[in-house]
């Protein structure tokens, strides 16, 4: 198990650096992985510091208990993004945590492991799941799943351009025989796409859209952030890797709504409460063209986006559409 610790985390170095980890620090990895980050973070925490892990897959539990159960800096709960106040909150850290990294997507080792059901480019059985004990696979969703609805997952997570043609084929397919394999449905798929985009399997878009519907990734997402949000203690850092642009959007929207603050509309009254920034009481309200005032921002976005370096993409392919984006709370 310890081999798989070998797989690079990506944006490593820039990750540590944005959340300016404090020795005696309380810290949370929202998605674990196999510990790349979670290692790099411990190993900046003194004695009196803590890292609260996170992830629903039953292998990095596993990883997590061979790695750094004997640390008793360390606590790994397996549990979906969605649940992250709530852990928290069982460890009564609420507003004591002072960083929150989440990486987003699929990991390397998932990736790599045929039996998993995640890469167009290994036979195995046609899974997905990132926890494998629970939900339905992607097999089975296929299987019973309308050629309407197979064609807007395919377009709305996975920007397909030829949707409609691939869920026809999936379902006209599954009359003849169930599609079980990944191999089995990266075939069909390439016969059913006319052109081929230059470097890319045609089976790419369908594969991640799947993904993304059969785990609920960006519901995941989006759900978590203003969790995040709510448990971190002032001046600590929420730090965000995404790997396509559906998560980068949304992780981009909600830190500058964050940093906007609370909108209130321009007739309606503003409790006090909220005409109290960061930076002291608002100016007496006037009204202007805008439908939408702001009050009480709550995060601070830090910096611009960050992707990898040359260096670290020809190292690791993998990492290159990586961007990391950082905020930090103010009150």
């Amino acid at each position: 198990m310890r081999a798989v610790l070998s797989h690079q985390a990506v944006l490593l170095q820039e990750t540590i650096a944005a959340l300016k980890i404090r020795p005696d620090g309380a810290y949370v990895d929202g998605t674990f992985g196999r510990g790349g980050h979670a290692r790099a973070m411990l190993a900046s925490l003194g004695p009196r510091g803590r890292l609260l892990a996170l992830d629903r897959d039953p292998a990095a539990e596993r990883c997590a208990g061979e790695c750094f159960g004997a640390d008793a800096r360390f606590v790994f709960e397996r549990a979906t993004l969605s649940r992250l106040a709530e852990i928290v909150d069982r460890h009564r850290l609420r507003g004591s945590i002072q960083g929150i990294l989440l990486d987003i997507g699929v990991s390397s080792p998932q990736l790599d492991d045929p039996q998993r059901g995640f890469s167009f480019l290994k036979d195995g059985p046609l899974d997905m799941r990132m926890d494998p004990t629970t939900g339905r696979s992607a097999a089975q969703w296929l299987a019973s799943a309308s050629a309407r609805e197979i064609a807007q997952v395919l377009r709305d997570w996975g920007e397909e351009r030829y949707h409609h043609r691939i869920a026809k084929a999936i379902v006209d397919a599954r009359r003849t025989a169930p599609l079980t394999t990944t191999s089995q449905l990266a075939r069909l798929i390439a016969a059913a796409v006319p052109t081929h985009e230059p470097g890319k399997h045609p089976a790419t878009r369908s594969f991640q859209a799947i993904r993304i519907f059969i785990n609920q990734e960006l519901a995941e997402l989006q759900a978590a952030l203003p969790q995040a949000r709510d448990v971190l203690a002032p001046d600590g850092r929420l730090v965000v890797i995404s790997f396509h642009s559906l998560e980068d959007r949304l992780v981009k929207r909600f830190m500058r709504a964050q940093a906007r603050g609370r909108e209130w509309p321009l007739d309606l009254p503003v409790p006090t409460a909220a005409a109290t920034t960061a930076h002291g009481p608002t100016a007496p309200f006037t009204p202007h063209s805008s439908l939408l005032t702001p009050h009480s921002s709550l995060l601070r976005v830090i910096g611009r986006a960050l992707r990898p370096t040359q260096a670290e993409t020809q190292g690791n392919p993998r990492a290159r559409s990586a961007v990391l984006r950082v905020a930090e709370r103010l009150v």
